[in-house]
């Protein structure tokens, strides 16, 4: 009986500290990029309070943070607007879902040889990003400026073809779009994401020559997890606290207006096609 009941005590405790050992290795891992660490920090800080641990895994890509969610190397990512996700995950076909929306950083045209937008001199060079989501959006701020026109109904989707007037022929050069920022050593100008910007030690709010505004529900940034997580309890909690008053207070003082909060449900996206 002594037997037995050594046995069962030793079972008992093996099983307890197997359950301890899993507890202690429940951590979310977070990928997003250099930018957005300073709000995943407090984000991480809030979520230890409701005994949720967070690891910032850090990218300087728009490639690998995807990747990384659909193999399971990361558990979320934060770092994309929702109109590039749709596309990356369709042309990578990725069982991957939008859980929540972040913030929208506007997109901005800076030069370090021009101060307004209105100066650019026939045959300037301006870099652009070339993967399709973002290389659209920067011919929209260049209409938008008024330097080049589009194709009647240009939704973004494409590339330079779409050009149909450019009057001051322009140089439209386009590179991976962490690499924009050094293209302010040579071009005339550049078209920068805000966190890439930020990266190179840009004011986003200050140091354009032109801005695009917040309005565009498709350049709302995304939490992004695998589809069969995107119920998830744990994870729409960390959802929740992004989008908490503190959270939100802190990414308004912490960049000025280079990222503006958006603390809608999901669903506010569905119809951003339309927008």
């Amino acid at each position: 009986m002594k037997k037995l009941f050594a046995v069962i005590l030793l079972g008992l405790i093996l099983v307890l500290s197997a359950c301890g050992s899993k507890g202690k290795s429940d951590v979310i891992k977070v990928g997003t990029t250099t930018s957005e660490v300073p709000t995943w920090n407090l984000v991480k800080e809030l979520a230890e309070k409701q005994d949720i641990k967070i690891e910032i895994v850090k990218f300087d890509d728009y490639v690998q943070p995807n990747l990384a969610v659909d193999s399971g190397e990361i558990d979320i990512n934060a770092f994309q607007t929702v109109v590039y996700f749709d596309s990356f995950k369709k042309d990578r076909k990725l069982d991957l879902a939008a859980i929540g929306t972040t913030n929208i950083w506007p997109m901005g045209i800076y030069s370090k040889k021009i101060k307004d937008i209105n100066e650019l001199k026939d045959g300037d060079q301006i870099v652009i990003p070339k993967d399709p989501t973002n290389l659209g959006r920067a011919l929209l701020l260049l209409q938008k400026a008024g330097v080049i026109t589009l194709k009647d109904g240009f939704d973004g989707t494409g590339g330079v073809e779409n050009i149909v007037e450019n009057p001051k022929n322009l140089k439209i050069t386009t590179v991976d779009a962490g690499q924009t920022a050094r293209g302010l050593d040579d071009a005339t100008a550049s078209i920068i994401n805000s966190d890439m910007a930020i990266n190179a030690g840009l004011n986003p709010t200050n140091d354009p020559v032109f801005r695009e505004d917040a309005s565009n529900k498709a350049y709302v940034n995304i939490i992004a997890a695998q589809t069969k997580r995107k119920d998830d309890e744990t994870l729409k909690k960390i959802v929740d606290i992004y989008h908490t008053d503190e959270v939100k207070s802190f990414i308004e003082k912490e960049f000025s207006g280079a990222a503006v909060p958006v603390r809608e449900p999901i669903s506010f996206l569905d119809d951003y096609k339309q927008n």
